[in-house]
Formats: structure tokens, C-alpha cells, sequence
């Protein structure tokens, strides 16, 4: 069985050049552009990024709307404001908790 003789410098840059002129005869070979393809493509794509500017400003427009809504609904749900109790009211009340806890403690 013949043993593996890793290829010198010359074999491994004769190698390179061969796969770059096969890479260049790839892209040689290639068919032109055509301008119908071309403009059918371009107007392809000025029609997709129209139809998505318009989903965004709709989707934009409804979470607008729905930011109102909920502003307006939490304008509407405030709580009604507790009522000012004059000093002498809340010394009243706060002397009948005190009253409350010592009468329950016993």
C-alpha cells in the first residue's frame, strides 16, 4: 500500500489557480441580465415594501387608537375622590378605632 506524500508548495498554488480559473469560467459563462426581468423584479419589490409601509401605519393607527381607548377608560374609571374630613371628624373616628381594639382585647 503506498503511503500519503502531502503535496509542496508549487502542487498546492497550481491547485488554488486552477480553482479560481474554474470560479472565474463560472461567472464568464453566465447569461446577461434582462432589463424586463430586471424592472419586472423592481416593481415586484416597490409593491411589497408599499403593501408593508401600509401595514405598519395601520398597525401603528390601531395601537393608537387603542392607547385612547384605554386613556379614556381609565379617565372614566377614576375613583371618586374620599371626602375631606374636618380634624375634629377624624380625631372622632380614629378615638372609635382605638376604643374598638381595646374593647376587643379585653
Amino acid at each position: 500500500m503506498a503511503g500519503f506524500t502531502a503535496p509542496d508548495l508549487n502542487q498546492r498554488a497550481a491547485a488554488a489557480r486552477a480553482a479560481k480559473e474554474r470560479m472565474l469560467e463560472k461567472f464568464k459563462n453566465k447569461p446577461p441580465i434582462d432589463e424586463a426581468t430586471v424592472a419586472a423584479r423592481q416593481a415586484a419589490r416597490a409593491a411589497r415594501e408599499q403593501a408593508e409601509a401600509e401595514k405598519r401605519a395601520a398597525k401603528k393607527a390601531a395601537q393608537e387608537e387603542a392607547k385612547a381607548a384605554r386613556a379614556a377608560k381609565a379617565a372614566e374609571a377614576k375613583p371618586a375622590p374620599k371626602p375631606t374630613l374636618t380634624p375634629e371628624e377624624a380625631k372622632a373616628l380614629r378615638d372609635a378605632r382605638y376604643a374598638a381594639r381595646k374593647q376587643r382585647k379585653g
